[in-house]
């Protein structure tokens, strides 16, 4: 038999998904890292522990699952956290720094001076995104700046750089490859979306070494061999990579032009498919490479959202209102409404369409009737207000309202959310059978890359849904009502 292992690597924690050549998922596993918050508006990581992770989570669903292991063979596919930056020696294969987390905002003053310089129409012609810390660049330059002889040995050559998944690829095979897909790549604001490649203009106004930089590959390639620190007695292959956002786009079979999802994760991702053709985005979106496969690049039209599953772990973890993100449904449906709360979770500033990342979280409305419920539910209700505020926009660009909606990630769980956000974008909101849709498109991209499928029409049919959520639209009055609550609220934050 031959399984797919695929490596979810996420902002919170690593999974490691055993998949068999039918798309069915047959084990996981999950190994948490820690969150560094050394200063007000830095989020890192230590990439180092989270490559151990990923081998401890191989590890465990190799010895956890043994009924599978027997006269089998594995590959291994990659899908993760996108934008988050790691540095590195590659001489010493250590790390210089922590990474700079997708979330961290210390880049912003840099966004900034750019912006006020008048560098937005290149920087967004070129990479097709909008000067911001939450992209790749500026904490590569400020780990270059700040960190002792960063700045020497990057231009005699000794430092790599690239996100979590190239990191991961470098570590696996040992050093022989520093590669990365040309999804994330187009995720850090140094590539260029028309030529498919690094720009030198882009590199220079962040004064970044092109020597740095990892070699691009398609989705659907093979990224070299690994035994996995020996887990495995013979080298097994890595193909198929891409950022999770991408992976879902891929996992709910968006193969066609005007296709979209939700990704509900840490924060979430609507995405939609606007075909092979790299158009400038609506304001208040970016336009990244949707992903690559059988020769072709495909585009999408995309927002971010910083904070959604984030709020609702903030509320359990650290403000303790329930023990779990799982126990709020019951409360926030225990009241009729949100009581007049709105939560703005701008924990890492707002991300599209605002992107204003000065902007710090607020709540609104609270009053002496104000419970516990009605808190958690505007916390809930936070997520399909930011959701609404992203596909109305790509609705228009597109021509329309989108004929559906596919979701996917834990909160998709929440049956009180997933109404409530079909009801208020006026449109069907899909769930599937995969739970863990980024992963399932990079084991799509594997199969892919090793020919076990030769076309997107092959795996239509492996998409399986569960659940579609009706929009209902005699409640449309009191939605729109409700929606602009939140837009005044957002409106009293934003300059």
């Amino acid at each position: 038999m031959n399984y797919i292992i695929a490596i979810d690597q996420s902002t919170s924690s690593t999974k490691a998904l055993l998949f068999d050549e039918q798309c069915k998922m047959l084990a996981r596993t999950n190994v948490d890292h820690q969150q560094y918050y050394p200063q007000t508006g830095w989020v890192e990581h230590d990439a180092e522990e989270i490559y151990q992770n990923m081998i401890v989570a191989i590890r465990q669903l190799i010895s956890e699952n043994s009924e599978y292991s027997e006269n089998s063979e594995y590959s291994l596919a990659i899908t993760n956290q996108r934008e988050t930056a790691v540095v590195w020696n590659k001489a010493t294969g250590k790390p210089i720094a922590n990474a700079v987390v997708w979330q961290d905002t210390r880049g912003a003053e840099l966004c900034r001076e750019l912006r006020s310089q008048g560098y937005a129409k290149r920087v967004f012609d070129k990479s097709g995104l909008l000067i911001d810390p939450n992209f790749s660049a500026s904490g590569v330059k400020w780990l270059l700046e700040h960190i002792e002889g960063a700045r020497e040995a990057a231009n005699r050559g000794e430092l790599l750089m690239g996100t979590i998944e190239t990191w991961l690829i470098w570590k696996l095979t040992g050093g022989k490859l520093h590669a990365t897909d040309y999804t994330n790549a187009s995720r850090t604001m140094l590539f260029n979306i028309h030529t498919m490649d690094w720009d030198d203009d882009l590199l220079a106004l962040f004064d970044i070494p092109r020597s740095m930089m990892p070699e691009v590959r398609p989705c659907d390639a093979v990224y070299g061999e690994t035994t996995c620190e020996g887990l495995f007695p013979t080298p097994i292959t890595i193909a198929g990579v891409l950022g999770d956002s991408h992976g879902a786009l891929v996992g709910q079979m968006c193969f066609t032009k005007g296709s979209g999802k939700v990704t509900y994760g840490t924060g979430s991702s609507v995405m939609v498919n606007i075909g092979e053709e790299p158009k400038a985005a609506p304001e208040g979106l970016v336009t990244s490479v949707g992903f690559s496969a059988f020769g072709k690049v495909y585009y999408g039209f995309e927002g971010n959202i910083y904070s959604t599953g984030a709020t609702l772990k903030w509320i359990a973890d650290q403000l303790k209102l329930v023990g779990h993100p799982a126990e709020m449904e019951a409360l926030a449906t225990s009241v009729e409404d949100n009581g007049g709360v709105y939560i703005v979770p701008a924990f890492s500033g707002l991300g599209a369409p605002w992107w204003q990342s000065n902007v710090k979280g607020a709540v609104f409305g609270l009053t002496f009737a104000t419970t516990k419920a009605h808190f958690l539910r505007a916390a809930l209700e936070s997520i399909a207000y930011q959701i609404k505020d992203l596909v109305d926009v790509m609705a228009r660009a597109t021509g329309g309202r989108l004929k559906e909606i596919a979701a996917d990630g834990g909160p998709t769980k929440n049956k009180f959310l997933m109404q409530f956000q079909a009801d208020m974008l006026n449109t069907p909101v899909v769930c599937t059978e995969v739970d863990d849709a980024s992963a399932f498109g990079a084991v799509i991209m594997n199969g892919f890359a090793r020919g076990l499928w030769k076309s997107f029409e092959e795996v239509r049919p492996l998409r399986k849904v569960t659940e579609v959520y009706q929009p209902n639209s005699t409640l449309y009055t009191l939605h729109s009502t409700l929606y602009q609550g939140w837009r005044n609220a957002v409106n009293q934050l934003i300059k």
